[in-house]
């Protein structure tokens, strides 16, 4: 393993019983990605994108294998030890940004910060810095009914950095934006992973998005291969 890989996928297996047959979606699959790396996961629907990405974000325990985040082994962890490697270590995107309705900006990307442990002023300076970041600077103490959608996913993607994770795990995170705000809202994700030196692996159906990214992987006969765009 690469002395700066931030996430490995080792050898691992899920398998899913649909009556008396088994359905295989990975097969000792292996996958490395390294700090301040982008990866494009491109696949067609069905092909296990979103398992790969539940095992890798410690949503969703493999049948076999390991996933290491920063080097540390999660095979062993029970549920709580699960929850708080996911706290502290890894940072989600949706295609739906999920902010809370009743808080701001501002106290979106607090929150998770507030709930690892920080005190709120501590809190407060990051996420205001972080939005500053992702020039929302004057945006803090709007609601996301406010906000224009390229502007709630750009909190979003502060909101998943806030605890300074060494992953980022995003789920078309521009599906449900028009091109121009799409390419606004990858520009500010990319800036924020060279930046930060999260690993980054992104799903995306938007191969002009995909190429990019440093490289792109695809899922073949529950394999994690790399994928050559055309």
């Amino acid at each position: 393993m690469s002395t700066n890989s931030s996430i490995r996928l080792a050898q691992v297996e899920r398998h899913y019983v649909q009556g008396e047959s088994r359905l295989t979606i990975l097969d000792h699959a292996d996958m490395e990605i390294r700090a301040g790396e982008m990866v494009a996961l491109v696949a067609p629907s069905g092909a296990g994108k979103s398992t790969l990405l539940h095992i890798a974000g410690l949503l969703e325990k493999p049948d076999g294998g390991d996933v290491f985040v920063n080097g540390t082994s999660c095979k062993g962890l029970d549920d709580a030890g699960r929850t708080d490697m996911r706290r502290s270590s890894i940072g989600f995107v949706y295609q739906f940004h999920h902010l809370l309705p009743e808080f701001s900006a501002l106290e979106n990307v607090m929150l998770p910060q507030m709930i690892r442990g920080l005190p709120r002023k501590v809190a407060a300076d990051r996420a205001r810095m972080l939005l500053e970041y992702m020039r929302l600077g004057q945006r803090v103490t709007h609601r996301p009914a406010e906000l224009s959608g390229g502007e709630q996913q750009r909190v979003a993607i502060a909101r998943a950095v806030a605890n300074n994770p060494y992953v980022l795990l995003a789920d078309e995170p521009t599906g449900n934006l028009d091109p121009l705000t799409s390419n606004y809202v990858f520009d500010a994700m990319t800036a924020l992973v060279r930046q930060s030196g999260v690993a980054a692996l992104i799903a995306t159906h938007n191969h002009d998005l995909a190429k990019r990214m440093d490289r792109a992987i695809t899922l073949r006969d529950g394999k994690i291969i790399d994928h050559v765009l055309v």
